[in-house]
C-alpha cells in the first residue's frame, strides 16, 4: 500500500527532497520515521522537488530505494510537472525539451508533442547532464524565433554527500544569455509551483520543510504558509539565509520537526 494518501487531520505539510529526506544516495537520519509518524498522526505529507530529472513515480522509487517508504506517487509535484503544466495553460501544444528523459515524458504525458528546435512553441529547459553545445544552440535557435523559453527551475547547485554540483539554474543561466531572453521559471518558488501544490492541499494549515532559502522558504512566504529550514542540506546555519526569507522555525533535521508540529498544534488548541 502506497502511503500519503490520507486526509489531513491535523495539516499538510509539504518537504522537499534532497537536502531533506535524502542526501544524495543516502537518507537523512530519522526522516522516514518522521514521515511515517506524521502520516500515522493524520498529517497530510505532500513532496515538492526542483528535481526535473524524475517523474513522479521515479520518485516514489527512489524514495522507497533510499528511505524504505512507500510513497504514492500521487503526492508528488515535481518542477517539471510544473512547467509542463505552464505550457498546456498557456494554449502551447509542442516544446523542444532540453533535459533528461523522465523531463521529456513528463512533458509528453501532458498531451504537449515533443519536435526537434525548428518545430517547436516553446523550449523547457530543466537539469541536463549530457547537455552539448547543439542542445544550447538548438534552444537558442528556437527562443530567438520566438519560441516561450520555459525553465523548471533556476537552482544554480544541487547537494550531494561530496558538495554542491551545477544545477539547471546553470544550464538556464547559458541560455538565458545566449539568447538575450529571459525564461518563465515553473518550480519553487513560483506560480506554477505553487498553483499545483494548491490543487492537492487538504487543509488550510500548511507547513514547508526544506533546506533551500531562495525555492523552500520563499515559496512558504509567497504562498502564505508555515516554513521550516533543516540544516541537513545546502545550508547549514541561519546566518547563511537573507533576512527577507527568515524561517519561522529552524531545526537540524527532520527528524526534529515532528516534535515542533505537535507543539504548535497544542498551542493552537489550546488557544482556541
Amino acid at each position: 500500500m502506497k502511503m500519503g494518501s490520507t486526509e489531513a487531520k491535523r495539516g499538510s505539510v509539504i518537504l522537499d527532497l534532497d537536502g531533506v529526506v535524502y542526501l544524495g544516495s543516502t537518507p537523512v537520519r530519522g526522516a522516514a520515521e518522521t514521515i511515517t509518524n506524521l502520516l500515522r498522526d493524520g498529517w497530510q505529507v505532500l513532496f515538492a522537488t526542483n528535481n526535473s530529472t524524475m517523474t513522479p513515480e521515479s520518485v516514489s522509487e527512489t524514495i522507497e530505494s533510499r528511505t524504505g517508504l512507500s510513497i504514492d506517487p500521487e503526492t508528488i509535484i515535481t518542477s517539471g510537472m510544473a512547467a509542463a503544466w505552464y505550457v498546456v495553460d498557456q494554449g502551447l501544444e509542442s516544446a523542444f525539451v532540453v533535459g533528461s528523459k523522465p523531463l521529456r515524458d513528463t512533458v509528453a504525458s501532458a498531451g504537449i508533442s515533443t519536435v526537434g528546435s525548428h518545430a517547436a512553441e516553446a523550449v523547457v529547459v530543466g537539469l541536463d547532464r549530457d547537455l552539448t553545445y547543439q542542445t544550447i544552440a538548438d534552444a537558442v535557435t528556437a527562443i530567438r524565433g520566438g519560441a516561450v523559453f520555459v525553465a523548471t527551475n533556476k537552482d544554480a547547485t544541487l547537494p550531494t554527500p561530496d558538495g554542491l554540483l551545477p544545477g539547471a539554474g546553470a544550464l538556464v543561466a547559458a541560455i538565458a544569455t545566449a539568447s538575450g531572453v529571459e525564461p518563465v521559471v515553473c518550480g519553487k518558488p513560483h506560480d506554477p509551483m505553487v498553483r499545483l501544490i494548491g490543487n492537492k492541499l487538504k487543509s488550510d494549515l500548511v507547513w514547508m520543510v526544506g533546506d533551500r532559502p531562495e525555492t523552500d522558504l520563499a515559496i512558504a512566504k509567497v504562498a502564505g504558509w508555515r516554513s521550516v529550514l533543516v540544516l541537513t542540506g545546502v545550508t547549514s546555519k541561519l546566518g547563511d539565509v537573507p533576512p527577507s526569507l527568515t524561517p519561522d522555525h529552524v531545526k537540524a533535521s527532520l527528524a526534529d520537526v515532528e516534535s515542533l508540529l505537535a507543539e504548535a498544534l497544542g498551542n493552537a488548541q489550546s488557544e482556541r
